[in-house]
């Protein structure tokens, strides 16, 4: 139980970390409007694309951890989701579009590839199975903090998602920042949480 908590909490800060030090140096990228998404493109593609595969095996790994720890057959269905789902988001990369990679129109193209709506579709999974975790978590875990923690993630990071949906369909100068506004608390939560239920 130990190992899978343990991937857990490694899989959620290599992706973050990953992507905050990707995106503070890859050339022609704009943390603050381009998504996460982005970065699996261009010729360190290949960097975000492992970041998305590797993260959420090990992610998807701390399902057994975790209900082992807390009996809940539906908190870790919901992580085996979302770890499965960023894996997908890997797989399946985004189109370019909206100025990246350098030399990519701006805006969004009239039609997208197959490729791209498997990354959507994949990306909604990983924005819903994670606040849905967290709800199931505050209901299951019998701590008062935990509780009162993990409802709050989920009532953040839903409002959050629903903030970045806008920005994205806007084409906002500030879509990445949003996004990853919603990202790095949401994570952490779960980092944090297979941390706590290692015995």
């Amino acid at each position: 139980m130990t190992l899978s908590l343990i991937s857990g909490t490694a899989g959620t800060a290599l992706f973050v970390l990953t992507f905050l030090l990707d995106d503070a140096t890859r050339p022609g990228y704009d943390p603050i409007r381009h998504p996460v998404s982005a970065l699996a493109l261009g010729p360190r593609g290949w960097l975000q694309m492992t970041n998305f595969i590797i993260s959420g095996l090990l992610i998807g790994a701390s399902a057994p951890g975790i209900y082992q720890a807390t009996q809940s057959a539906w908190l870790a269905v919901l992580v085996a989701v979302f770890g499965l789902a960023l894996v997908a988001s890997g797989v399946f990369p985004m189109d370019p579009m909206r100025g990246y990679p350098p030399g990519t129109p701006e805006g969004t193209p009239s039609t997208t590839s197959m490729r791209h709506t498997l990354h959507d579709w994949a990306g909604m999974l990983v924005f819903t199975s994670l606040p849905a975790a967290a709800i199931v978590a505050a209901l299951s875990i019998d701590d008062v903090a935990w509780v009162a923690y993990s409802g709050a993630t989920a009532t953040v990071f839903v409002v959050l998602f629903v903030r970045f949906g806008s920005a994205w369909e806007a084409d906002s100068p500030r879509t990445g920042l949003v996004q990853r506004l919603t990202i790095v608390p949401g994570w952490t939560w779960l980092g944090l949480l297979c941390w706590h239920l290692m015995p």
